[in-house]
């Protein structure tokens, strides 16, 4: 079964920095665009960030300027550099392959006072 697995979400404080990591099979990442989805408590799910195998990169607007995203082909990992968050990025994290029904199973990201 193909298994993308999330790490590095808990709590953090408004003004903090967290980063995200996701690692996965390597044919998912050669054959996709690989991104972070999130869902805020109470809304539906929306795209944060992603990023092609050739390093094309798109940011979500509430994000840009304090989030970057990167990706190590190699290692067949995708991580989420988030800064300066405020209390709008609370939500739980999900790794994906763009397009496709291959996600994580979640990671929470609590920003707190």
């Amino acid at each position: 079964q193909v298994q993308l697995v999330e790490s590095g979400g808990g709590s953090v404080q408004a003004g903090g920095s967290l980063r995200l990591s996701c690692i996965g099979p390597r044919d998912v990442f050669e054959n996709n665009p690989m991104g972070w989805y999130r869902k805020p408590p109470g809304k539906m799910s929306e795209l944060v960030a992603s990023m092609t195998a050739f390093g094309d990169t798109y940011l979500a607007d509430p994000v840009k300027g304090r989030f970057a995203i990167s990706r190590d082909n190699a290692a067949n990992t995708v991580s989420l550099q988030m800064n300066h968050v405020n209390f709008e990025d609370t939500g739980v994290y999900y790794c994906a392959a763009v397009g496709t029904s291959l996600w994580g199973q979640g990671t929470q990201v609590t920003v707190t006072a």
